[in-house]
């Protein structure tokens, strides 16, 4: 089984490029769906969130506000309140991956497991992967498109997109470190045909290693 990474800076469209790995056949897991399971009351990591950010964060029904947490997180000047977050949720995130590639890999040992995750070389988990693709685009397409996405102005979106992308590492390193690069400035078929042919290089990676 060949296990790939799959990274980029916020708003640079990771996810499309994930959903046109998995019509090819890749299996995806994200990231950020594990860590919302993770945080929900009985999660594995709840009670420690939300004694580490307090009950502000928190709905009526106890469950908790991901916008707060994200306030409470990247707001302000401190990014250690970032770094606590990433401490306690980062681990508990890679050990569901993890069984969940395991799992992969004995039901299908030739499968192409892919996890879609923002800050792969940030919580320096790179070394997981037989590969890393790295998903790239202009920098003011990732204002646009945050702003498309949560529903806000442009001037929002700006300082939201400056202020997530502090927390990671900067764009030229990410491409650095990447095996390959999808640049996701252009059309969509521009992009799926990139993808389609990382693709095959994958598939004859894995042909390789088995």
């Amino acid at each position: 089984m060949l296990k790939v990474g799959l990274t980029g800076g916020i708003a640079s469209g990771k996810s499309v490029v994930g959903e046109m790995f998995t019509q090819l056949g890749v299996h995806l897991i994200q990231s950020d769906k594990v860590a919302h399971e993770l945080i929900e009351p009985g999660g594995a990591v709840y009670e420690k969130v939300v004694a580490q950010f307090g009950s502000d964060i928190l709905n009526p029904d106890r469950t908790i506000n991901r916008a707060r947490l994200a306030e409470a997180a990247f707001g302000g000047a401190a990014p250690s309140r970032i770094e606590q977050l990433n401490r306690i949720v980062h681990p508990a995130v890679i050990e569901r991956e993890n069984a969940w590639m395991e799992s992969l890999g004995r039901r299908d040992p030739h499968a192409i497991a892919m996890v879609e995750a923002a800050l792969i070389l940030e919580a320096r988990a790179a070394e997981r992967f037989d590969r890393l693709v790295v998903v790239t685009c202009r920098p003011e397409q990732r204002i646009s498109r945050w702003a498309a996405r949560v529903g806000v102005d442009m001037e929002t979106a700006c300082r939201e997109v400056t202020r997530r992308a502090a927390a990671q590492l900067p764009e030229e390193e990410k491409l650095r470190a990447a095996d390959y690069v999808v640049d996701n400035s252009g059309s969509l078929e521009e992009t799926r045909k990139q993808v389609e042919a990382i693709y095959q290089k994958l598939r004859q990676r894995e042909g390789e290693k088995a």
